[in-house]
């Protein structure tokens, strides 16, 4: 099955977690941990404002020794760790997939966190990168450690296992070759020559909110290295077993989770002229959590929904929901404070 390089967007709680996990699956085939309830062979990571280059890659860390001294130690980052799970996949003679997810990529500066791995995006029709990337002899020592040997660099000699790499490299290539392992013989290639490729086992799958205005800017080079698939807002066609037994009460009233969220999706949408990206403005099944009774509580609708709407949604022009309500809204208290009768009005909207 062919790699997957894909960025999912959609209304913030659309389910694009889920939708991870339901590619991961279904057309990787990499299993679920029931005990763990994760994904096997998969490594995940949050971009943020401070996330850099070596959060993703490596760096140097300092670390106290028992006699007070200071080492420097070399942290793989989740890149490497990825990339050196799916090289020892194929060293093995593995089929399995592995999966690196980067959930919210464009609230950190995707560009500088790649560096020089953004040429690794472009693959050929074999899916192994079109271009080889060279690292630094510590981040080449990283990679093994993440195939899970024993590697130090000595006196700008690497070694592995307790053993020369020259050694280690022609008892492993002999192996290989034994195998006809040539994907392999490809992996061990490039490391000896501190290069590397991203094989065509491991798949990358990426998370954005665009409704998101505190975000960094993802160029149109970046953009098409990558598929997209938006994950579509909640309509009645389908509701899911688990969101038709969740409630909302108000009060001594009690409401139909499902229909307050196709509503007011519906009065979103009915709105479009003052709002900024509708396409992600909505809201997904799962943008409140329930609480162990399978209910919505007063204070998420008044606390959380409303907030969203109010910073998020209507930030710009509060007028639709001055409508609704037929009040002039001048505060967030205004509007929060009318939770009871905003809910009893979007439940009754009909759309237009």
């Amino acid at each position: 099955m062919p790699p997957i390089q894909k960025i999912l967007f959609g209304s913030p709680g659309t389910g694009k977690s889920y939708k991870i996990r339901e590619i991961a699956q279904q057309e990787l085939g990499i299993k679920l941990d029931e005990q763990t309830n994760s994904l096997e062979n998969t490594i995940t990571t949050i971009f943020h404002p401070e996330y850099t280059y070596s959060d993703f890659v490596g760096k140097l860390l300092p670390q106290t020794t028992g006699n007070g001294s200071v080492i420097y130690k070399f942290y793989e980052g989740h890149f490497l760790r990825a990339l050196g799970l799916a090289y020892k996949k194929i060293i093995d003679g593995s089929d399995e997939n592995v999966l690196l997810v980067i959930d919210e990529l464009n609230r950190g500066n995707a560009a500088a966190i790649f560096g020089s791995i953004f040429q690794l995006l472009d693959r050929e029709d074999d899916d192994w990168s079109s271009y080889r990337v060279n690292l630094s002899e510590l981040e080449i020592v990283g990679i093994f450690r993440a195939m899970e040997y024993k590697a130090e660099a000595d006196h700008q000699n690497i070694r592995i296992d307790g053993t020369d790499f020259d050694k280690f490299y022609k008892l492993t290539k002999d192996n290989l070759n034994n195998y006809k392992n040539n994907d392999g013989l490809r992996v061990l290639e490039n490391l000896k020559n501190n290069c590397i490729t991203i094989p065509p086992n491991l798949s990358i799958i990426a998370t954005i909110n665009t409704s998101d205005e505190s975000i960094y800017y993802l160029d149109s080079a970046f953009k098409r290295r990558w598929d997209w698939e938006y994950v579509d807002a909640p309509h009645r066609d389908f509701i899911p077993e688990k969101i038709k037994n969740i409630s909302v009460v108000i009060g001594d009233k009690q409401y139909e989770w499902y229909d307050l969220v196709i509503q007011l999706n519906y009065f979103i949408i009915s709105n479009h002229q003052a709002i900024r990206r509708i396409e992600d403005k909505q809201i997904g099944w799962w943008f409140l959590k329930a609480d162990d009774n399978n209910t919505i509580t007063e204070s998420a609708i008044r606390n959380k929904l409303m907030f969203y709407l109010w910073d998020s949604v209507f930030a710009k022009d509060k007028r639709p929901l001055e409508k609704l309500l037929s009040k002039k809204l001048i505060t967030y208290t205004d509007f929060s404070s009318l939770y009871s009768d905003f809910v009893i009005k979007i439940i009754e909207f009909i759309p237009f």
